[in-house]
């Protein structure tokens, strides 16, 4: 029997949806699905569809501390190039590194996301 379920997108609760759909457009590439009031929808190269949604109050997650799900994404073979790229499109380095293989960063929202060179699938 197949899975009944296959991932269709992540969704990233923030104050301002445009800007973090730029920041990622910026990161990750690809091209916005849809644009309204609340949210702002973008289809990412691999497929994954990411909607950065308006909440109000919203106030962004520590690392490390709060629960949170957070992107990994894999890099090239120079982590230093790879880190530069994403501090020069808004990203800002965590207050914490826990392990040299990676490194993680915020988002203009404050969610943190993982870089690394370390093969993470198949």
């Amino acid at each position: 029997m197949t899975e009944p379920f296959q991932l269709a997108g992540l969704s990233l609760d923030c104050a301002d949806p445009e800007s973090l759909a730029r920041f990622y457009l910026g990161l990750l590439g690809g091209r916005v699905l849809w644009n309204d009031e609340h949210s702002v929808g973008i289809r990412i190269p691999s497929g994954l569809t990411i909607a950065a949604q308006y909440v109000e109050g919203y106030y962004p997650p520590q690392w490390p501390g709060t629960p949170a799900v957070y992107l990994d994404l894999a890099a090239d073979a120079d982590l230093d190039l790879c880190e530069q790229h994403a501090l020069a499109v808004g990203a800002k380095p965590a207050p914490v590194q826990q392990d040299p293989r990676w490194r993680v960063l915020l988002d203009p929202a404050g969610h943190p996301f993982c870089i690394t060179t370390r093969v993470m699938a198949t």
